[in-house]
């Protein structure tokens, strides 16, 4: 998929992947089921829900690293303030040259524009907490993601995954 088809998807993504409400039984429910599909693939997680900041699911998966917990606050970080997927800014960040660094106004070590990190959009409200994965290659980190908040809400995963998510 090109970087262009890329971009188009993942602005898809982030208008169609919206919550009505998210709460402590959301983040328990998709945490959870995560958890499970990261184990049953064997993904070496660490996995991250959060709402207005506090911290409402995390699991740390057998194989995943102290730095996997590094790259969750960095990546949280970036969604945070860009209100995007890090993928989303990452592919963004390429297509124009750029890196997400101190010319940007920000602190390189305390962001990162690597797939993982989903934003929690309520509908008619906004972002109001992040989705986080560390631990595969940030695409799959990505996708990772965005087929458990697609199979949350009942989205049909192959009408927002990108070309290479099955």
């Amino acid at each position: 998929m090109s970087l262009d088809d890329d971009l188009v998807r993942l602005k898809l993504q982030e208008q169609l992947l919206q919550f009505t409400k998210f709460d402590e039984s959301d983040a328990w429910e998709l945490g959870s089921a995560m958890r499970e599909a990261a184990l049953e693939r064997k993904h070496p997680f660490v996995i991250d829900i959060r709402c207005a900041g506090r911290k409402l699911f995390f699991a740390a998966l057998p194989g995943s690293a102290p730095e996997n917990e590094s790259w969750v606050q960095r990546k949280i970080n970036a969604t945070q303030r860009f209100h995007q997927s890090t993928y989303h800014i990452g592919r963004v960040l390429e297509k124009r040259g750029l890196k997400l660094d101190e010319n940007m106004g920000v602190a390189a070590i305390e962001m990162a524009a690597a797939g993982g990190c989903f934003p929690i959009i309520i509908k008619n409200v906004g972002v109001v907490g992040t989705i986080t994965v560390s631990g595969i290659p940030q695409r799959e980190d990505h996708n990772f993601v965005v087929e458990a908040v697609a199979a949350h809400l009942n989205i049909p995963l192959a009408s927002v995954a990108l070309s290479d998510c099955q």
